[in-house]
């Protein structure tokens, strides 16, 4: 089977990207698939197949040690279209994890893996994902959602929306991952400061009220009957989970399995696979939550469609613990991609 490895891209994760496809290609068993690599550069140009075995080849382990690369064309059609059994893109945040690479292989006709167009999209945006976990009856934190141009029109009036939350506040770019460009913000003065830095990853931002809580992540697997892993947890090195905790200060710490008890483990658990329903998804996603210390109640974070594939990432290490091996859940993955495949061709809808 030939295997497309899509990775790198436009995105601000880009490097994350990258030593995740180096872990899924160490994986992946050579006696089932062929890998096809397929590496994209930073401007969203597609290097050529020397080139993107080359990257996967001498990049490091780790995001500050992954190969510079330059793309030298935009991606041949034919090729892929004709050449490609299954796709597994390995592509976090926009221009990859958003719908748009999954939209290119709807319209190809290529299997993939991961959830759909929309429901990729839609977890993306964590504004959007948020009004529909509150539209499900899902429990998620307070939060706003700012557009630039609001921002630079009327930037007092935003400023009390997103104070009237109450502080500390969590001030994200509404559409990227791994932590980048988001900012604690514990009081009012540094609040303009963390704005401009997340619209410098996104014209649009999702202001989210600060919670008391310890984080837990659970991995999901599947298409119309998804299964929940047992959950994990992280325990950041500082204020908050940031990049650089999770890939290159070894601050934080990933407890897997979370220590809960049975009964609140099995309540993750259940929210996990209640919220990748809402949204839609089907083949995998990593659902984030919060457990609040005051409350003891369980709370949506938000949902990674592509979560990451490195070799400390808490998706593949969680269903290790629930007893899925990475090679096997590699091999999970691209059968329920399959299964999709041909069960919307056969339905005549995609997405």
């Amino acid at each position: 089977m030939r295997l497309g490895l899509v990775f790198g891209g436009r995105s601000g994760e880009h490097q994350v990207s990258v030593v995740s496809a180096r872990s899924v290609a160490r994986a992946l068993d050579p006696g089932r698939y062929k890998v096809v690599p397929m590496a994209i550069d930073r401007e969203g140009l597609w290097a050529d197949p020397a080139t993107a075995a080359e990257v996967l080849e001498r990049s490091g382990d780790r995001t500050d040690r992954v190969m510079p690369f330059k793309g030298a064309t935009r991606l041949d059609l034919r090729l892929v279209n004709t050449r490609l059994d299954v796709v597994f893109p390995v592509l976090h945040g926009p221009f990859g994890e958003d719908g748009t690479v999954q939209g290119l292989l709807e319209v190809l006709g290529i299997p993939y893996v991961g959830p759909g167009v929309t429901a990729s999209a839609v977890c993306m945006h964590k504004g959007l994902t948020k009004r529909l976990l509150v539209s499900a009856g899902l429990p998620t934190p307070s939060w706003v959602e700012v557009r630039r141009e609001a921002w630079r029109a009327e930037p007092a009036a935003v400023r009390d929306r997103c104070l009237a939350l109450g502080l500390p506040l969590f001030v994200k770019p509404a559409r990227l991952g791994s932590s980048v460009g988001i900012t604690k913000v514990t009081e009012g003065s540094a609040l303009d400061g963390a704005l401009e830095l997340a619209f410098g990853f996104d014209r649009e931002v999702v202001v989210e009220a600060a919670v008391d809580a310890r984080e837990i992540e659970v991995a999901v697997l599947g298409n119309r009957r998804p299964r929940a892993s047992v959950p994990g947890e992280v325990v950041p090195g500082g204020e908050f989970y940031t990049f650089e905790d999770k890939y290159l200060d070894e601050t934080s710490q990933l407890l897997a399995p979370a220590p809960l008890e049975t009964d609140r483990s099995e309540d993750a658990r259940k929210l996990a696979v209640e919220a990748y329903t809402a949204l839609g998804c089907e083949g995998m996603a990593r659902v984030d939550l919060f457990l609040d210390r005051g409350s003891d109640r369980f709370m949506v974070n938000e949902i990674n469609t592509i979560p990451g594939f490195t070799s400390i990432s808490m998706y593949p290490r969680l269903w290790e613990l629930t007893g899925l091996p990475y090679g096997r859940l590699l091999d999970r993955l691209v059968e329920l991609a399959l299964e999709r495949h041909a069960r919307e061709s056969n339905s005549g809808r995609g997405g």
